[in-house]
């Protein structure tokens, strides 16, 4: 029998906690919502913003992040086509907002490397499992 200090993750992909922001924009309207992103994976984000959708809404997507090169400081964008799989509402002080999990449904070969610069190198921290040492050891080498 299982007790609940036994539960183990159970996502595909590890959680990356950031704080970026994204435009995003229906398929059938090119009207652009602002909103942030609280978490990535390689498989979806966590948004957060004031604009109600419902679940099952695709969305494109434009991440706006900042690299460090050797050259100094960069703007880069990562582009993507996502789908709302679940939704909840979450206060801000007086204001109703909302939170989504998106799920990627494209991204190109150009975005795909932008992705793992920001999984690996614009992280402030990293959900870990405490399942297996390797996982502890490789999330603080990130």
């Amino acid at each position: 029998m299982d007790s609940p200090s036994d539960s183990t993750e159970k996502r595909r992909y590890p959680r990356v906690l950031i704080n970026l922001p994204v435009d995003f924009w229906t398929i059938d309207d090119w009207k652009a919502s602002p909103g942030l992103v609280l978490n990535a994976s390689e498989a979806g984000f966590l948004i957060q913003t004031f604009k109600d959708m419902p679940s099952g809404t695709r969305l494109n997507i434009k991440i706006l992040f900042r690299v460090s090169l050797s050259k100094g400081v960069k703007s880069a964008k990562l582009k993507a086509v996502t789908d709302i799989v679940w939704k909840d509402v979450y206060w801000w002080e007086d204001w109703e907002g909302f939170q989504y999990g998106l799920k990627i449904i494209h991204l190109s070969d150009e975005d795909h490397p932008k992705l793992n610069l920001i999984l690996k190198s614009l992280s402030n921290l990293k959900e870990v499992s405490i399942a297996e040492k390797s996982n502890r050891e490789e999330a603080l080498n990130c």
